[in-house]
């Protein structure tokens, strides 16, 4: 696989505790929607034990002149460099890497679950199937615990509007605990929810991602449903 070299644009917040971070794209630079890269950083200031490179999906569609990436942020070294770093700085990209690509059917629908973060790979798509005015039926079930924490909310629903064959159905777990009015879904993705929305449950392709124990869990209510991994296209994505 190919390295690259980018430069940092620019960052921004993108929900509580999330940021999105936008580098130039490298001459030569070509990748699916849906497809990840390994970041590393450049002789950074300081590191510790869990290293200086990190595996992000490119959250930004093919036809974009940026890669972005989006992540949680914790108390890490790494997410310490990035979080300071200024315009300019450098990385090396190794990719682009991964499977979790729209199939090339398109009279079958595609069903993405994303828990958190893992929203990267389903906004990636979904700005490429608008932007290529592809025919592929697509419904987003997208949980967080609270709106404050799901990035992309907005962008998401604007791009339910200009796209017809996109449905977004966004749930909160803990809206309780939100200071901002829910009047959506709430709770966890589960096979009831799937049932309000989708017309028949065996017809879809279902892509997953989200913490481990969210694709775990969505496997296992896939699999109940009597779907097979021909069905099933999931990537898991942890708290680095």
């Amino acid at each position: 696989m190919a390295i690259y070299q980018a430069k940092l644009l620019r960052r921004e917040n993108v929900a509580e505790g999330t940021m999105a971070f936008y580098f130039a794209k490298p001459a030569g630079f070509k990748h699916q929607a849906g497809q990840s890269m390994l970041v590393t950083l450049v002789d950074p200031p300081e590191t510790d034990g869990e290293g200086n490179a990190r595996t992000f999906t490119i959250a930004s569609a093919p036809h974009e002149p940026e890669l972005m990436f989006a992540t949680r942020m914790r108390d890490t070294a790494f997410k310490r460099v990035l979080r300071n770093a200024p315009p300019g700085t450098k990385v090396t990209l190794d990719g682009p890497n991964g499977e979790l690509v729209l199939h090339a059917d398109a009279t079958r629908p595609a069903a993405f679950l994303a828990g958190g973060i893992g929203i990267t790979p389903f906004l990636a798509m979904a700005r490429h199937t608008a932007r290529e005015k592809l025919a592929h039926r697509i419904f987003l079930f997208y949980s967080n615990r609270r709106p404050e924490d799901a990035a992309f909310l907005s962008e998401l629903r604007a791009l339910q509007s200009a796209n017809p064959n996109f449905r977004l159905i966004a749930t909160m777990a803990e809206p309780e605990k939100s200071a901002r009015p829910w009047s959506g879904e709430t709770g966890f993705i589960r096979r009831e929810m799937l049932e309000r929305y989708l017309p028949d449950l065996i017809a879809p392709i279902y892509y997953f991602a989200g913490p481990p124990a969210m694709t775990a869990a969505m496997h296992r209510m896939l699999e109940d449903l009597g779907l097979g991994e021909e069905s099933m296209r999931y990537e898991e994505f942890y708290g680095y």
